[in-house]
């Protein structure tokens, strides 16, 4: 590309003469909203297809017996979602400094769809757990980059008024990426295609991001260059000194443990319990996304609607707990495929609600305008967080509930709905909103 054709492509969608980082425009840009909606929704779909149910799989294929399908998975998640750990509020610092003539955001929004869709290529053709190791490790932080870096436009470009609204219709993301991912792996048979498209369709909503959005530029470089101790800053922060932030990340931390980590086992739990094959185990999977789905295109959009309204973030994070451990609770005891799906469904009703509010939640505890993007990668540390612990942990947990009669998934369930419980409680210890 010239340097003519590059000068023309960033003022042609405005990057110049956008506003300086730290200010907030009176309204919402067109267009921003589906597009940071796309933006998640492919991330999503992305990562959320292999650890609800490609992932699982893929491992059985390569492995030599079920045992150790169990362990390789837990390590494979677990140590990708380290790498999500440190990429996501290290991207976002770095984003915060970016001084790129296409903006501070969007290099890294491109960038990371393209690697990520590379790492998926290389996990669709292996043959082997450690290739698979790796290259999940690449698109963890590849991926995770690239929403740190989106969802970092958030409060550059939404007034605080609207950021409810707009977190509600980015939330409901989650559930269509959780339906799409497992309505193509239904579809998809080859290992290669279920990593692959799911990634390429990333990629495409990243392209159409860059293109739309009017990302802000940083006028000039950072005054300081980017020290160690900043550098290992990008993942800290001082909960003494901003304890409604602190609070804010322990929330998320035990609501995330309880949605998203619980939930990467069901594939080996549905197969146990109720002896389905793989098909069958995906075509259950399907049903229960579906259900979770229709829950939470209720839930979400109708909480970020509430709580811009009622001006209170707190009880719809405390009500989407609960929710969530009701249904938890029901999956650990289901004696049934179908109240399997009704659980799914109830646990989508209650993560919709949560998913609503917790974008806006977490711009409102912010310490620095400068900053935000690293603030906001710190606090998705909360979200990656749990995907690694709880896939290292699950292992000794099924074990030892197995020796019960409770049974191994059943203890694991429960456990998760405990957690979820703790971060449904512990969120009215944030006192800066309501």
């Amino acid at each position: 590309m010239t340097e003519l054709s590059a000068a023309a492509i960033a003022a042609q969608v405005g990057t110049t003469s956008f506003k300086a980082p730290g200010t907030t425009p009176a309204k919402t840009p067109r267009g921003f909203t589906p597009t940071l909606a796309g933006v998640n929704f492919g991330v999503y779909l992305a990562l959320l297809t292999p650890v609800m149910v490609s992932m699982a799989f893929k491992v059985q294929h390569i492995s030599a017996s079920p045992e150790e399908a169990t362990g390789s998975l837990g390590l494979i998640l677990g140590v990708g979602a380290l790498f999500a750990l440190i990429a996501n509020p290290l991207a976002g610092r770095l984003s915060d400094r970016t001084t790129s003539r296409f903006g501070m955001r969007r290099p890294w929004v491109l960038g990371g769809a393209l690697i990520g869709l590379a790492g998926f290529a290389l996990i669709g053709v292996a043959t082997s757990v450690w290739v698979v190791l790796l290259a999940w490790c690449l698109v963890q932080a590849a991926m995770n980059a690239m929403l740190a870096a989106a969802n970092a436009t958030l409060p550059d470009q939404v007034p605080t008024k609207d950021r409810g609204k707009v977190s509600g219709i980015v939330g409901i993301t989650t559930p269509l990426a959780i339906l799409a991912g497992t309505t193509l792996v239904n579809f998809l048979s080859a290992d290669f295609a279920r990593f692959f498209v799911p990634g390429a369709i990333a990629a495409v909503l990243a392209v159409l991001f860059v293109l739309v959005v009017k990302d802000r530029r940083l006028e000039e470089k950072p005054a300081h260059r980017l020290t160690i101790g900043q550098f290992f800053g990008s993942f800290v922060f001082n909960p003494v000194k901003h304890p409604d932030m602190g609070w804010v990340w322990i929330t998320k931390f035990f609501i995330m443990f309880g949605y998203a980590g619980i939930a990467t086992f069901l594939p080996f739990f549905l197969t146990e319990k109720f002896a389905l094959d793989e098909q069958g185990a995906i075509g259950v999977i399907l049903a229960a996304n579906i259900a979770a789905t229709v829950t939470m295109m209720i839930s979400s959009p109708l909480g970020g609607f509430l709580s811009d309204k009622l001006k209170k973030r707190r009880l719809f994070v405390t009500l989407a707990g609960l929710v969530m451990v009701v249904g938890l609770v029901l999956l650990a005891v289901a004696p049934s495929i179908p109240m399997v799906i009704v659980a799914q469904a109830i646990i989508g009703f209650g993560a919709g609600s949560f998913f609503s509010v917790d974008l806006a939640l977490a711009t409102e505890v912010l310490p620095n305008p400068e900053d935000t993007a690293k603030d906001l990668g710190v606090l998705n540390m909360a979200n990656a967080l749990p995907q690694s612990i709880a896939p290292a942990i699950a292992p000794s947990i099924i074990a030892l509930g197995a020796a019960t009669p409770l049974g191994g998934y059943t203890v694991w369930y429960l456990f998760g709905a405990l957690v979820a419980f703790a971060g449904a409680v512990l969120v009215y210890r944030i006192k800066g909103v309501k």
